[in-house]
């Protein structure tokens, strides 16, 4: 039952949202529709709490990741799953699996639909009976070939007034960019000369969350894939949400004040669930998204990757100890997800603070070495910054100046993954890093994206045979990563909200308490 303390909340934070573009009253219609919308899917469902324990643990896949041609991909990753995964996962984050048209599935045309080779929403419904939905709201972008945007240059619904669109008096200058291809892209339609917004490419057209139409419209996308399995909702590029002329256009008051909607209408569900925010970002940005414990439930780990590499590339662990003395504890319920891998790259943001430039300029010159490719983002004098380095955790600790031949590579590669592990909050595993995959350098020279170096596709008879060989080099990598998450299954210690203590053993040692 909502009371009236709760509806208090709800419109509060409409009214901070919109209070200069909405009246009163249309604020309390807004207000009116989402408290419906909560009503009507507690009717339908019933109570179901989450138990986040040591024994939460994530891993982190494509809908097709493994495959076969006789199934859709999804069964076939439950029956792999089933075998050779669920002693060690309990949750499964699946990267967008719906309808897209480019950068592998984060360029959405609908978030009500599954692809069609990867499955459907009854193959979610049931692996969420017995383990834990992760899934993307794709929220700051839609595609260029989606309904919403055909509609949108038709002026029709759904997508009329989704996108955004600024005028030449619209000041750029400060903008913070991930990217490095033209933000804008300048359009005559509707007899006015216009300019869509575009963060991160050209088929990525960014939505205009100042028509609260579209708010309301992620509202119920939310509660959607929460009806079809979807406890974990990943909220990606966030921190891109609001722009604001003459702004950095990044983590604005608004950006913060709609997560903190989203988490009064879930924490309101007769379904638990829990938001996690991906901003890939500078540590005390990332920071911020925990708000006072009524943002994000989670937030990735971004600084950990690149300081946990850096550590063992250069055998010195002192950014490591100084970053982890500093890093705030969380509170009950908050939580770091801890990860070296993923989809992406290494971000090279969240060092910012914490490397000096010869520093930075050490590890991105060592990492190339390896075979890393890099991405690059615009900066406001023009220039280029590194903002990832598309690599995977196999070839980045492969090889070091310190051990050429790459003798320790195996040593380096499962010690990374155990401090990642045991590190207060939830640990999460890309899995290719479960099979010590290298770079895909043939999927790059078909495709030229930098990112597909690490995403690599397995065949369910190929993965199998190669884990059936206790001689391969899946297998052995398998068996050492997957012990470390047996342990940690075993140990309270673990617990994602456990106290962490650094204890500072020099340069040479990382040592944690819990």
């Amino acid at each position: 039952m909502l009371t009236q303390k709760d509806q208090k909340k709800i419109r509060s934070k409409l009214n901070s949202i919109y209070k200069k573009f909405l009246s009163k009253n249309d604020i309390n219609s807004f207000k009116n529709e989402i408290i419906e919308i909560i009503r009507d899917f507690n009717k339908k469902n019933p109570k179901r709490k989450k138990n986040i324990s040591e024994k939460t643990s994530l891993i982190i896949c494509y809908g097709d990741s493994i495959y076969s041609n006789k199934k859709h991909s999804i069964k076939v990753f439950k029956t792999f799953f089933q075998k050779k995964l669920e002693k060690y996962f309990n949750t499964i984050h699946f990267l967008p699996f719906y309808p897209s048209s480019s950068d592998s599935g984060f360029s959405v045309k609908d978030h009500y639909k599954i692809e069609n080779k990867i499955g459907n929403w009854s193959d979610i419904k049931k692996i969420s009976k017995s383990n834990d939905i992760m899934a993307d709201m794709v929220i700051n972008h839609s595609s260029a070939r989606g309904l919403w945007f055909r509609n949108f240059l038709k002026n029709k619904k759904p997508g009329k007034d989704y996108f955004l669109t600024v005028d030449s008096k619209f000041d750029t200058s400060k903008v913070i960019r991930p990217r490095d291809h033209k933000l804008l892209k300048r359009i005559n339609i509707f007899n006015k000369k216009e300019y869509l917004w575009r963060t991160f490419s050209a088929d990525q057209i960014d939505l205009d969350f100042k028509n609260p139409s579209l708010l309301l419209r992620f509202v119920k996308i939310m509660l959607y894939l929460i009806q079809n399995g979807v406890t974990v909702l990943r909220l990606d590029a966030i921190a891109y949400l609001w722009k604001e002329s003459g702004t950095k256009c990044i983590n604005l008051k608004q950006t913060h004040e709609i997560i903190k909607l989203f988490r009064i209408i879930i924490n309101l569900l007769n379904v638990q669930s829990i938001i996690i925010t991906e901003t890939n970002l500078p540590e005390k940005e990332n920071l911020s998204y925990f708000g006072k414990n009524d943002e994000a439930n989670w937030i990735y780990n971004f600084s950990l990757p690149p300081l946990l590499i850096h550590a063992f590339l250069f055998e010195n662990s002192s950014y490591l100890n100084k970053w982890s003395k500093n890093l705030p504890d969380t509170k009950y319920g908050n939580s770091y997800l801890n990860f070296i891998a993923s989809h992406d790259g290494i971000g090279i943001r969240p060092t910012e603070g914490i490397f000096g430039k010869k520093t930075l300029n050490n590890f991105i010159k060592r990492l190339k070495k390896n075979g890393s490719k890099f991405s690059f983002r615009k900066v406001q004098n023009k220039s280029k910054k590194v903002y990832e380095a598309n690599i995977t955790v196999f070839d980045a600790l492969k090889k070091s100046d310190y051990d050429l031949k790459g003798k320790f590579f195996l040593e380096r590669y499962v010690s990374a993954h155990s401090i990642m592990i045991s590190f207060e909050g939830i640990p999460a595993l890309y899995l290719n890093s479960l099979f010590g995959k290298s770079n895909d350098e043939a999927k790059y020279i078909m495709t030229g994206n930098n990112r597909d170096i690490n995403r690599y596709k397995w065949s369910y008879k190929n993965i199998s045979k190669k884990l059936n060989n206790k001689n391969s080099k899946q297998s052995i990598f398998y068996k050492k990563i997957s012990n470390l998450l047996r342990v940690r299954r075993k140990q309270k210690a673990f617990h994602p909200n456990a106290s962490r203590h650094n204890i500072n053993l020099g340069s040479k040692f990382f040592h944690l308490k819990e």
